[in-house]
């Protein structure tokens, strides 16, 4: 999963620029441009934007060293809330309303583009996409996990037979494993399937605002972008760092995510900057390539933020049987989802 990921945003990052530069057919405002300020601001942007980007995916995954941010507290589950209503607001205030805006550009032609709701018709076919996804993991996983077990009793238990050697002879003992070290098994590979395709859908939203910002060369656009993806990024570094976490991958395998993630759009910045001569946000092909990709990236947002995070979390026993934590995780979710939805007013 985590190749096919990588291959994927490679090939993403590879044709973007390819794609996106071709002909522009509606008129472009060239008043405001400075090639030579946009570039200090590109430049602030790019370091800004990696540094908020890896705390905020470095924040959860120091509970191996900070215990009040392991899983198993309380802090845990509000900073996870709190990052989830910041992926929701994402999706549904930052890339659908985009998505909308690039595929009934009146620069796109009438038809098909103009008949029908392209955008919405996308993100639901990747939320569904995303489920099917979700589903057909989990119960590879089941499946892998069950047949690495044998048959057990009625009461879901297996005896292993284990012999000890001592000074004194030879001694038979008999250890009880329950089912539910499987179930704990599975519930793990889930979490790794659920923070790889959060991952994706992130990347690729990264790298389209990365693009967008880098090709763009006017100050008055950059300046107030910066400080909006500066926050945009810490607080979905978080969300995802959460996911990361919780998935308990390998020290070597958790960073090369986070850092994946931190230098995305970054990367996006550079090539936006590198095609800016080329690149016209306005051209049919940049708009219907940005507008795709953004009502994919949408959906799968959306799905994951609505199922994986906020409904496993929230419906959980734990969750239930502590009205304090239950209130505390509304409060940061609905903040979460507050702070995400201001900044679209300048992102």
């Amino acid at each position: 999963m985590k190749n096919k990921l990588v291959a994927f945003s490679l090939l993403f990052l590879f044709f973007l620029p390819a794609l996106v530069s071709s002909e522009c057919t509606c008129d472009e405002d060239i008043d405001d441009r400075n090639r030579t300020e946009a570039l200090k601001y590109k430049l602030v942007a790019v370091a800004s934007i990696l540094i908020a980007g890896a705390i905020g995916v470095s924040i959860p995954i120091l509970g191996k060293i900070i215990p009040a941010f392991r899983p198993e507290n309380n802090v845990f589950f509000l900073i996870k809330a709190f990052a989830a209503g910041v992926i929701l607001a994402t999706g549904f205030v930052h890339i659908l309303p985009d998505a909308f805006e690039s595929l009934s550009s009146p620069c796109l032609p009438e038809k098909p583009w103009g008949d029908f709701p392209f955008a919405g018709l996308i993100a639901m076919i990747s939320a569904i996409g995303t489920m099917m996804m979700d589903l057909l993991a989990t119960s590879f996983y089941k499946k892998s996990n069950l047949t690495k077990q044998k048959p057990v009793n009625s009461d879901e238990e297996k005896e292993v037979h284990v012999h000890t050697h001592s000074t004194h002879g030879h001694a038979h003992g008999s250890v009880m494993l329950s089912s539910s070290e499987g179930t704990d098994e599975l519930d793990l590979s889930r979490r790794r399937v659920i923070s790889q395709v959060l991952e994706l859908g992130i990347l690729v939203h990264s790298v389209i605002i990365g693009v967008s910002l880098g090709a763009s060369e006017s100050p008055k656009t950059i300046k107030p972008l910066v400080a909006a993806l500066t926050f945009h990024q810490l607080f979905e570094g978080m969300g995802l760092g959460g996911c990361i976490a919780e998935a308990k991958f390998k020290i070597k395998k958790a960073a090369l995510m986070a850092i994946f993630f931190s230098l995305t759009t970054p990367i996006g910045i550079a090539i936006g900057f590198g095609i800016s001569t080329v690149y016209s946000e306005t051209s049919p092909t940049a708009l219907m390539i940005e507008g795709i990709f953004n009502s994919a990236a949408a959906g799968i947002l959306i799905y994951m933020a609505l199922v994986d995070l906020l409904a496993a979390d929230f419906m959980s026993t734990r969750m239930q049987d502590s009205p304090k934590l239950l209130m505390g995780a509304n409060i940061c979710l609905l903040f979460g989802a507050g702070c995400m939805s201001l900044l679209a007013k300048w992102a």
